[in-house]
């Protein structure tokens, strides 16, 4: 690639060579519906821990967690009927649930929060979700910037924000949305917006059948 700071990755155009790496515990830039993010197994705590640190992500902020199909939320942490109602709504989509993990769950503990929950989604671009389906493995994708910086929608806007080096890209062409996902803590009935972004406030309070 010509971007200097990408110089030890490849770019690949189908999702089976990035899918490899990460099943290898690397990290990677790919393409999501709202924007491109950086990729790793989430389960893998070595691999976690590179994402974070590429990312400078604040401590006791975890990274979001990819899922390719929304039935296996329910290995990862505890559905309330209010989450399962915005997860039949919205997935596969622009929204991030963030809900109390499960104790015996697979996840390492840097793709948790402080409190055990952790933040999931279920992007809506098929090439995403095929991505994920291949590595075999939930993907920890906060969006490929380092903290502060612009969520990009392209890939050269992801590479000209990289500080470090990643080990794959995949090219999806620029994202639909361009917005960040909406983020909702969701623990038993209360719904705590934390972000509004591509779904508005207005969209999750509806939904739900609340004033949250």
């Amino acid at each position: 690639m010509d971007n200097h700071n990408s110089r030890d990755s490849s770019v690949h155009r189908c999702p089976e060579p990035a899918a490899a790496v990460l099943r290898a515990g690397g990290v990677i830039i790919f393409p999501t519906d709202t924007v491109y993010g950086y990729g790793a197994d989430a389960t893998n705590p070595e691999a976690m821990r590179r994402l974070l640190e590429l990312k400078s992500r604040p401590e006791g902020k975890p990274a979001p967690v990819l899922l390719a199909e929304v039935g296996q939320a329910a290995e990862l942490a505890q559905i309330s009927p209010y989450a399962a109602r915005l997860m039949r709504r919205y997935w596969p989509g622009a929204l991030t649930l963030v809900l109390p993990g499960l104790p015996d769950g697979c996840l390492a503990a840097e793709a948790l929060g402080p409190d055990g929950s952790v933040g999931l989604r279920v992007p809506g671009l098929a090439l995403a979700r095929e991505l994920i389906r291949l590595a075999g493995c939930p993907v920890a994708a906060p969006s490929a910037n380092p903290a502060g910086g612009r969520p990009p929608g392209t890939l050269q806007e992801a590479l000209d924000q990289l500080r470090g080096d990643v080990d794959a890209a995949l090219e999806g062409g620029p994202c639909p949305l361009g917005l960040p996902s909406t983020v909702v803590r969701v623990l038993d009935a209360d719904v705590e917006i934390l972000r509004e972004g591509a779904i508005s406030a207005s969209e999750i309070r509806a939904a739900v059948g609340s004033e949250a």
